[in-house]
């Protein structure tokens, strides 16, 4: 590779990879991670860091890895990121801090090649950390009489929390399932995020004294006014984005088909692929049909061929998606990977009906051809159906991968808490403030489904804003 081209991470063969759930980027060797830094041209005007949701000084954790000072390093990140290990994995930096990278030509809404590797050098810093046990003594300020309450366990969630407890303020997050980390538990699989590397992340929020509540859905178990009851003064919404969206076409109900967000849970989350060891079973077909064009969609996909090999099946998946490859909103990497494994792709098929066997289980799917027409309001051309032209794809499982709407289960039992059409709750996007007084919200329940470390971001956001009204009290004013 040219010494001016940024360094591919090792990455395990797919005819390996595809029989587990272990992780499939190796990340870099000290070797590796040095010479990657040492390209950085520690710029004046350090582009890179506008790209970055929480402002994570780029320039100055390069330059220490430069220097082999990885505790610098890692004390420069955890000034604006408690998860770099989580965020060096998931971050689609191609089009945040990479793409604002200065060697990336202006205008192009992606990095280029020669861009530095900038989450691969922040996963190396994070992992260093935990290799070498770590533990930064995090100087936190001195304890004020407010709590607030975090409603959700995701990563906006998580952020909230992790900027409020350094500044003083109590803090408890409330979240419903018996597993901590929201969509970066259920959502992600493990051989993209290892669920060691979630848990050490969280058990740092733990040590600087965040109290976490599993187990309890808010507006359920316990209501707003109960917690306002308990004392709590503020309060965040990072309930995320948990209602999956159907197609609406007959068939939808047929054993067999799965809304994306249920397969990653029973997958992610309840340990499927070692059942009986879990008693959660996945029934997985020998032809799985994936349709969307999303990062689920793929980590469905490639979820599902695993699950086939482990059942001893020969893979069989098929992710159609009703655009072209140029206008799938996944990551690149994501799908060379599924490509690599043995994923099939079929595009411009828009699913019309899914037809049943004598059992009432899917037996195949009816697609539409389409051809792209003008933009749409995403900025993508819109797909158009051709009635006369069906395509018939055998199938025996179907998993539905065309997005999630907001978790209402909070947000539903909160009056005059506004929100949209979709569900999702207004918020004034300067200061993450709902419509209602000390209540906040970020992450996916505000924006749809987004990034890791756009909701991160959100989630700091509100925990400055919460600040701010607490000096004001604490204050007088």
């Amino acid at each position: 590779m040219s010494d001016n081209l940024s360094l591919s991470p090792r990455e395990r063969e797919p005819s390996e990879r595809i029989n587990d759930f272990e992780e499939v980027v190796k990340g870099y060797s000290e070797e590796e991670a040095l010479k990657e830094a040492s390209r950085c041209l520690q710029c004046k005007k350090p582009t890179c860091i506008e790209g970055c949701p929480v402002g994570i000084d780029i320039k100055r954790f390069i330059y220490h890895i430069t220097q082999r000072d990885y505790l610098s390093a890692y004390k420069v990140i955890r000034e604006k990121n408690d998860f770099p290990s989580i965020c060096g994995r998931v971050c689609p930096a191609e089009y945040q801090c990479r793409r604002t990278c200065i060697l990336t030509p202006p205008g192009r809404n992606v990095c280029s090649p020669k861009s530095i590797n900038i989450p691969l050098l922040e996963r190396f810093i994070g992992d260093w950390a935990i290799k070498n046990n770590v533990d930064i003594s995090v100087s936190l300020k001195k304890k004020t009489e407010y709590k607030v309450a975090v409603i959700g366990s995701g990563p906006a969630g998580l952020s909230c929390a992790g900027n409020l407890i350094r500044e003083g303020v109590e803090v408890s997050v409330f979240e419903s399932l018996h597993t901590l980390g929201g969509v970066l538990s259920y959502g992600i699989p493990s051989f993209r995020l290892p669920r060691q590397i979630l848990e050490h992340e969280i058990r740092y929020l733990k040590k600087m004294g965040v109290n976490f509540i599993l187990n309890c859905l808010v507006g359920k178990t316990k209501t707003l006014e109960q917690l306002k009851q308990e004392g709590f003064d503020f309060f965040f919404i990072g309930t995320g984005a948990g209602t999956p969206l159907m197609l609406n076409i007959p068939g939808e109900n047929l054993c067999g088909i799965y809304s994306a967000n249920e397969f990653l849970v029973r997958v992610n989350l309840m340990k499927a692929y070692k059942f009986p060891k879990y008693h959660t079973p996945v029934n997985i077909g020998r032809k799985v049909i994936v349709i969307g064009g999303g990062n689920t969609a793929i980590d469905a996909a490639r979820c599902a061929l695993r699950l086939q090999k482990i059942n001893g099946l020969e893979p069989c998946v098929t992710v159609v998606y009703r655009r072209t490859l140029q206008e799938m909103p996944s990551r690149i990497v994501e799908i060379e990977h599924a490509q690599q494994e043995g994923v099939n792709f079929k595009f411009l098929l828009q699913p019309q009906q899914f037809v049943p066997d004598a059992n009432n289980w899917i037996k195949e799917v009816v697609f539409f051809e389409c051809f792209l027409g003008e933009p749409d309001e995403s900025g993508r051309r819109r797909p158009v159906i051709i009635p006369d032209k069906k395509v018939r794809l055998e199938a025996d499982t179907v998993i539905v991968a065309i997005g999630l709407k907001a978790n209402v289960s909070f947000s539903s039992t909160v009056e005059k808490l506004e929100v949209n059409r979709k569900g999702e709750i207004i918020v004034d996007p300067q200061t993450m403030q709902t419509s209602l007084d000390n209540i906040y919200a970020g992450g996916d329940a505000v924006g749809g489904e987004g990034t890791v470390i756009e909701a991160m971001g959100m989630g700091k956001k509100a925990a400055l804003s919460i600040l701010q009204r607490i000096n004001r009290r604490s204050s007088g004013h």
